[in-house]
C-alpha cells in the first residue's frame, strides 16, 4: 500500500482557521470505534418528485421506475406535498419499500431551505424564522416533533447557506454530499467549498453528520441527459435488520449505510485497528479508494481491492472513497478514532 504525501482539499485549510477547528494528534494509543451494525443491505432513494409537486411522472410511475432497477425502498419527497405510500400498497411487497416523506420547503430572504422528512405520518407545514438559521432550524425541528428524520439538502443550491449555517444546526444527523440535480453545484466554485469539503470541515469541528448522495430526480420522461434530472444517478446501501421503515431510519441515523453514485460495496469491515472495504467488482473497471482523515487530509490510497486501511496516522475520524475509472464514487461513513 502506498502511502502518498497528505494533502489537505483546496480551499479546507483557510476555511479550517476561520473556525478554529482542530482534531487530537493519533498514535498508538488510538483505535477505531466500531459501529457495530447488522443484516442486510438495501438500496434506496430518498429523494424523488413527481407530478405532486414539480415532476414530469406520476408517484406511481416513479414508483415503479425505481423498483424495476433494483431499488429495495424509495421515499416520494414533494416539494410541501406527502404522498401516502398506502395509495401505492400494490407496488409493496417484500422486495420493495415505499417510505412516507416531503421535501419541506421554505425559504429566507434569497437563500432556498429544503430539509427532506423521511417516515412522516402526514404533511408537514413548511416554517419561517427570524434568520436563515433558525429557519432551517425551525424546518428540522417541524420534522423531529412528528417523529420524522430529516435530511438538509443541497446546500449549494442557489448558493444559499454553508459550513458558518449548518456547524450551528441541532438534531440533525443527514447531510446531502451528493445530488443528481444538474443545478445544485455539489463541487462548489468561487470560493465556496464543495460539499465533500462542507462535510470534512463539520466533522472536524466536531458535529457528528452523515453524508448521503441522492437524485432529486424531476425527469422520468423523454431524454436522460446531464442537463435534466433524471433518475439513477445517487443512493444509498443501508445496513439494517429487516426492510422496515424504522429499521431503516434506526440505521441511517446511526451512519451504518455507505452513499454511491455508481459504485457497489460488498462489505465494510472494522476489526480492531483496521477498516477494509470490499469494492464489488464491475467488468473491467478500475478502482482506487482514498482514505480521508481529520481536516480532509487524505491519509493513503490504493487500488487493491479490498482497500485496508490500518490506523496508525489518522485524526478524529477515517472515511473512504472509492473512484472508478468511469468517475462513479462511493462513499463510505466516518469511522471514528477513540482512546483505549
Amino acid at each position: 500500500m502506498r502511502r502518498p504525501t497528505v494533502t489537505a482539499p483546496p480551499g479546507i485549510a483557510a476555511l479550517l482557521l476561520v473556525l478554529g477547528a482542530c482534531a487530537p494528534d493519533a498514535g498508538p494509543s488510538l483505535r477505531f470505534d466500531p459501529p457495530g451494525w447488522s443484516g442486510a443491505w438495501y438500496k434506496g432513494n430518498t429523494h424523488a418528485h413527481t407530478t405532486e409537486s414539480d415532476g414530469d411522472s406520476s408517484p406511481e410511475y416513479v414508483a415503479r421506475w425505481y423498483r424495476d432497477h433494483g431499488y429495495d425502498f424509495l421515499v416520494l419527497s414533494d416539494h410541501n406535498v406527502f404522498t401516502d405510500p398506502e395509495t401505492l400498497a400494490h407496488l409493496v411487497d417484500s422486495t420493495f419499500l415505499l417510505v412516507p416523506g416531503e421535501e419541506v420547503t421554505s425559504t429566507f430572504e434569497d437563500a432556498s431551505v429544503h430539509v427532506n422528512g423521511l417516515n412522516l405520518p402526514h404533511v408537514v407545514e413548511a416554517r419561517t424564522a427570524e434568520s436563515l438559521v433558525a429557519t432551517i432550524q425551525a424546518n428540522v425541528d417541524a420534522i423531529r416533533e412528528v417523529e420524522g428524520v430529516p435530511h438538509i439538502n443541497h446546500p449549494n443550491f442557489r448558493w444559499s447557506f454553508g459550513i458558518e449555517e449548518l456547524r450551528q444546526i441541532e438534531n440533525d444527523r443527514l447531510l446531502e454530499i451528493w445530488n443528481g440535480h444538474p443545478t445544485v453545484h455539489n463541487e462548489g466554485g468561487s470560493g465556496t467549498p464543495s460539499l465533500e469539503e462542507v462535510w470534512d470541515l463539520l466533522l472536524t469541528g466536531g458535529k457528528l453528520i452523515w453524508g448521503i448522495a441522492v437524485d432529486d430526480a424531476h425527469h422520468f420522461q423523454g431524454e436522460f441527459h446531464a442537463d435534466r434530472a433524471n433518475p439513477g444517478r445517487g443512493w444509498v446501501s443501508v445496513r439494517a435488520d429487516a426492510l422496515e421503515a424504522s429499521a431503516l431510519m434506526e440505521a441511517l441515523e446511526a451512519g451504518h449505510f455507505y452513499a454511491s453514485t455508481g459504485v457497489e460495496l460488498d462489505d465494510i469491515v472494522v476489526v480492531g485497528d483496521t477498516l477494509t472495504v470490499h469494492i464489488r467488482h464491475d467488468r473491467d473497471f478500475a478502482y482506487r479508494t482514498t482514505f480521508i482523515g481529520s481536516n480532509g487530509v487524505v491519509l493513503d490510497e490504493t487500488e487493491a481491492n479490498p482497500a485496508v486501511f490500518v490506523l496508525d496516522a489518522a485524526t478524529g475520524y477515517v472515511r473512504a472513497r472509492v473512484t472508478n475509472s468511469r468517475g462513479d464514487v462511493a462513499w463510505t461513513q466516518p469511522i471514528f478514532v477513540t482512546g483505549r
